[in-house]
């Protein structure tokens, strides 16, 4: 076998400082990473509930105006204050976001309607987000009314449409 293979001379002083000081800057590196690391995980996530809170007025506001025995209410309606807690009170690290809906006919239909929801949330702007929004239009459709037929009384929108 080679001398060189097993040298009894051992890891000089130079060599650990070398690694001491390349180990330093990688650790360095990575540590210098980790306050965007935190602004990105706090925008996706403020982001990702925001879209939840879209989707889910969407959805609502379709399913109400798809049903031909309920009235849709054309307009703006009053905006909304939603916690991400789903209560009424607020905690600490709670989101407060504010959803504004629209609901507008569409021109030249008598049963089509334009959804408009805008979801924003405090201190957005300090932190370089936008708004979410988003349209939808919706058409009566007649599978979607009640399965024996339109009851009495029952087309007036409810206090949180």
């Amino acid at each position: 076998m080679s001398r060189l293979v097993f040298s009894s001379r051992g890891i000089g002083l130079i060599e650990v400082l070398i690694a001491i000081f390349l180990v330093t800057v990688g650790v360095l590196a990575i540590l210098s990473m980790q306050p965007s690391a935190w602004r990105a995980a706090g925008k996706s996530d403020f982001l990702g509930r925001g879209a939840g809170i879209l989707h889910r007025e969407l959805e609502l506001r379709e399913s109400w105006i798809m049903n031909s025995c309920n009235t849709v209410p054309v307009g703006v309606r009053p905006q909304q204050t939603i916690m991400t807690s789903d209560s009424l009170g607020t905690f600490p690290g709670d989101a407060q976001y504010t959803v504004q809906t629209s609901i507008n006919p569409v021109a030249g239909s008598a049963s089509a309607w334009t959804v408009t929801v805008t979801v924003t949330w405090p201190d957005q702007q300090a932190r370089g987000y936008r708004n979410l929004s988003e349209s939808l239009v919706v058409t009566r459709q007649s599978r979607f009314d009640f399965p024996v037929g339109c009851l009495p009384n029952t087309n007036a929108p409810p206090a949180w449409f």
